[in-house]
C-alpha cells in the first residue's frame, strides 16, 4: 500500500508536437485540521460501489409481495380499490389497471394526480432481500466489494424515505410481514430494550453475514433530516398536539385550537411535502432556494439518542461490542440540511462502535441547477468521509458527450476546483458516482448529451427528451467515461442496473426493476404523453456487462489506481485528447483519451522503465529514449497503459 502524500501534483507536459503552450499547476490540500476521528478507513478508498433499491432489485419471495395495507399512508393519502402488483417485465411506461381510478383525483396534499411520475409512486413490484441473497453470486462475478443500500427502513412507499420506524427491516423486504407487523406493535418505540428482531431483521443479519463472507461491505442509507407521516413519534403529536411527549421533535408552525370546529394545526415538510416532516432543529433554515451547511443540532435530546439506539442495532446487532456482524457504515441523505452538530456528536457514536466504519454524506446543488455544493465544511475530519461526488460526474460528463463539449483543459481545471480544498485522503474516498435513484441513468445522461446535468431530465419537464434505448454513439461515450470513473481517485459507484445497459430519465425512471436475464420483458412502446415513439426490446445486455467487469478487475487488480498520486500529463485542447498518471515508487498507469471524431497519434512522457501494456486493447505503443510513449488512439477510444 503506497503512502498518500499530502498534495496532489498536476503537472502538465505539453510538447509543442501536441499544443502550442506548455501549462504547469501545483493543487495544495488542505491538511491544516486534524480531529479525533479524521482518518477515513482505508478501505472505503479501495472499494467498487454498487448501488441497491431493493424494490426494484429483485423478487425472491413472492409470499411477502406488498398489499393495500402495506402501503397505507404512503403517495398519494388512499390505494385504488382495484391496486395490485405490477409485473416485474411490464412494458415500463404502460399504464397499470388502477391509473383509470386516479383519474381527476387529487392527492392528500390537494395536488392534481396528473402525470405518469405521479401516478406510478403507487407501483410496488416485491422485491426483497431474499432477491439480494439470491443475486450474490451475480455481485461478486461482477467484482463488487461494497454496497449501498437506499433506505431498508419500515416505509408505505417503494423509496423508504417515509419511515414509518427507523428501527426495523420493512416488513415487505423479510418472510413474515404480517408477523412483523405483530412484533412491532409490542414494542416502545422509544425504549430499545422492548425492541426485538423481526423476520426481516433477521434476513437483513443473514444477507450481511453472507456479502461479509464474499469480502463486501455494507452501508445502509438514512434520512434522519424527516420521518414520514406515519412515524409513531408524528402520530402521537397529531394526536395529543401539544401535550404529546415528542412535541420538540418536529417543527410545529401551530396546534390544533379544539374549542373551534377548524383544524389550525400546521406544520413543515420536507421542501412543503407535508407527508416527510422535518425534525425540529435549534435553528431554521430554509433550503428551498439555496442548500448550504450550517451550525447548530435538533433540538430534542431523545430524538436523537433515538437515532443512536438505531444506528446501535445495525452496526452491533447483538451488542457483543464486536462490529464484525453489522454494517460497515451509513450513507446519509440530504446531510446538508441537518445540522453540523449532530454530524459530529453522530461520528463520535459511529467512531466509538467501529473505527473502521464509513460515513458519506449526500450533497448536491447549492442553488439548483447553477451551482453544486462545496462539501468542505462536512469533510474536516470530524463529520463526514466522503461524499456522493457528483460534481465529478458533472465535470467529467461535460467533457465526454462529444457534442458542445468543454474543452480538456476546462475539464482539468473543474477537476482542480473539487480537489483542491480537501485532504488527499478525503479525495481517494470519495464515492464517484455517474448516477442514482435521483438521477437519469448514465446512458440516457448521456444519450441527451444536449441536456444540462439534472435539469430538465424527464419527458414531462421537456418535450424532446429521449426516453427509448441510447444509440451506439451513446455507448462509445459512456465507455470513455466509464474508463476515466475507475481509473480516476475517488472509489468508483454503480447504480445497479447500469451495467446491464438500462436507461431511463430521472427519478421513477431510473427505478425500473432490474432486466435479469432469465426475464422475458415486454418491449417498451409506450411514451407518457401518448407520442410516438420507437419500439425497444427489453434485454440484459452482456457487451455492457463485460466491459464494467473488465474495469473492475483492472481496477481491483491494478492497486496504483486505488492509491497512486496523479499528474496530468497531457492536455490537448486542438486534438480533444488528455492523459494522465496514476503512479507509485514502482508503478505507472498511463489512462489516455482520444476524444475526438478521428483516429490521431499522441506523445505522452512515463516516469517508469520497461515495457507498457494496454489492459484495454491491443493498441500499439512505442517508447522513445525510454522517456516518451507515442500511442495512436481510434477515434473516440481510450488506453489505460500499464508498465510491466
Amino acid at each position: 500500500m503506497v503512502k498518500t502524500k499530502n498534495k496532489i501534483i498536476f503537472i502538465y507536459l505539453i510538447t509543442s508536437l501536441l499544443t502550442s503552450c506548455e501549462i504547469g499547476s501545483t493543487i495544495d490540500i488542505d491538511n491544516s485540521e486534524v480531529t479525533e476521528f479524521s482518518d477515513v478507513p482505508n478501505w472505503s478508498k479501495e472499494v467498487i460501489w454498487y448501488q441497491v433499491f431493493v424494490e426494484t432489485f429483485r423478487n425472491g419471495d413472492s409470499d411477502n409481495d406488498p398489499t393495500k395495507l402495506d402501503i397505507e399512508g404512503g403517495y398519494p393519502g388512499f390505494v385504488p380499490s382495484s391496486w395490485q402488483i405490477t409485473p416485474w417485465t411490464h412494458d415500463w411506461y404502460k399504464p397499470d389497471l388502477y391509473f383509470a381510478e386516479l383519474e381527476g383525483k387529487k392527492d392528500a396534499e390537494g395536488h392534481d394526480i396528473n402525470t405518469f411520475a405521479l401516478k406510478s409512486q403507487l407501483r410496488r413490484y416485491g422485491g426483497d432481500l431474499q432477491g439480494v441473497l439470491n443475486k450474490i453470486d451475480y455481485l461478486d462475478s461482477l467484482g463488487i466489494t461494497a454496497i449501498y443500500f437506499n433506505p431498508l427502513n419500515d416505509a408505505p412507499s417503494n423509496h423508504k424515505y417515509d419511515a414509518r420506524n427507523w428501527r426495523h427491516i420493512d416488513r415487505n423486504f423479510g418472510p413474515s410481514p404480517r408477523r412483523d407487523i405483530e412484533i412491532m406493535q409490542k414494542e416502545t418505540p422509544d425504549n430499545p430494550s422492548t425492541w426485538k428482531m423481526t423476520g426481516a431483521d433477521k434476513l437483513f443479519l443473514d444477507v450481511i453475514a453472507k456479502l461479509h463472507k464474499r469480502g463486501i461491505r455494507i452501508i445502509m442509507d438514512y434520512s434522519f433530516n424527516h420521518t414520514g407521516s406515519e412515524f409513531w413519534a408524528w402520530k402521537d403529536l397529531v394526536k395529543n398536539q401539544e401535550k404529546s411527549k415528542y412535541v420538540d421533535w418536529y417543527w410545529i408552525n401551530k396546534f390544533d385550537d379544539p374549542k373551534t370546529p377548524e383544524n389550525e394545526f400546521d406544520y413543515d415538510g420536507w421542501f412543503g411535502v407535508k407527508s416527510l416532516v422535518e425534525i425540529k432543529e435549534t435553528q431554521y433554515v430554509n433550503h428551498k432556494n439555496s442548500s448550504r451547511t450550517f451550525e447548530g443540532n435538533f433540538v430534542s435530546d431523545d430524538v436523537k439518542q433515538h437515532i443512536f439506539n438505531v444506528t446501535k442495532k445495525w452496526m452491533d446487532p447483538n451488542g457483543d461490542g464486536d462490529p464484525s456482524d453489522g454494517v460497515d457504515g451509513f450513507r446519509l441523505d440530504v446531510c446538508a440540511e441537518v445540522p453540523m452538530g449532530f454530524w459530529r456528536e453522530y461520528r463520535k457514536v459511529v467512531r466509538a462502535i467501529n473505527p473502521e466504519a464509513y460515513l458519506v454524506g449526500e450533497t448536491w446543488f447549492e442553488r439548483f441547477p447553477v451551482s453544486m455544493m462545496d462539501p468542505k465544511p462536512l469533510l474536516k475530519g470530524d463529520i463526514f468521509d466522503g461524499v456522493m461526488n457528483y460534481r465529478w460526474y458533472k465535470a467529467a460528463r461535460e467533457f465526454f458527450i462529444g457534442a458542445n463539449a468543454i474543452p480538456a483543459s476546462a475539464f482539468v481545471d473543474s477537476l482542480n476546483r473539487i480537489a483542491h480544498n480537501l485532504s488527499a485522503q478525503h479525495n481517494y474516498a470519495m464515492m464517484n458516482i455517474a448516477a442514482s435513484h435521483d438521477s437519469p441513468r448514465l446512458s440516457t445522461s448521456l444519450f441527451n448529451e444536449e441536456n444540462k446535468y439534472k435539469f430538465k431530465v424527464t419527458p414531462t419537464l421537456k418535450d424532446n427528451y429521449k426516453i427509448n434505448k441510447p444509440n451506439k454513439e451513446t455507448f462509445v461515450t459512456k465507455k470513455l467515461l466509464l474508463v476515466h470513473q475507475f481509473t480516476y481517485i475517488g472509489a468508483p459507484h454503480i447504480w445497479a442496473g447500469d451495467e446491464m445497459g438500462m436507461w431511463g430519465a430521472e427519478m421513477g425512471d431510473s427505478r425500473k426493476p432490474l432486466i435479469w436475464q432469465d426475464y422475458d420483458f415486454e418491449p417498451e412502446k409506450t411514451h407518457p404523453l401518448g407520442k410516438i415513439r420507437p419500439t425497444d426490446n427489453v434485454k440484459f445486455n452482456k457487451a455492457q456487462f463485460n466491459f464494467y467487469q473488465k474495469l473492475i478487475n483492472i481496477r481491483n487488480t491494478n492497486p496504483v489506481l486505488i492509491h497512486g498520486d496523479i499528474d496530468f500529463v497531457m492536455i490537448n485542447n486542438d486534438k480533444r485528447g488528455l492523459a494522465y498518471s496514476r503512479y507509485d515508487e514502482k508503478n505507472e498507469a498511463l489512462v489516455a483519451f482520444n476524444t475526438s471524431n478521428i483516429e490521431q497519434t499522441f506523445l505522452l512522457p512515463i516516469k517508469m522503465t520497461g515495457k507498457y501494456t494496454d489492459l484495454l486493447s491491443d493498441i500499439k505503443t512505442k517508447i522513445r529514449a525510454n522517456k516518451n510513449i507515442e500511442i495512436t488512439l481510434p477515434a473516440r477510444s481510450s488506453a489505460i497503459l500499464i508498465n510491466k
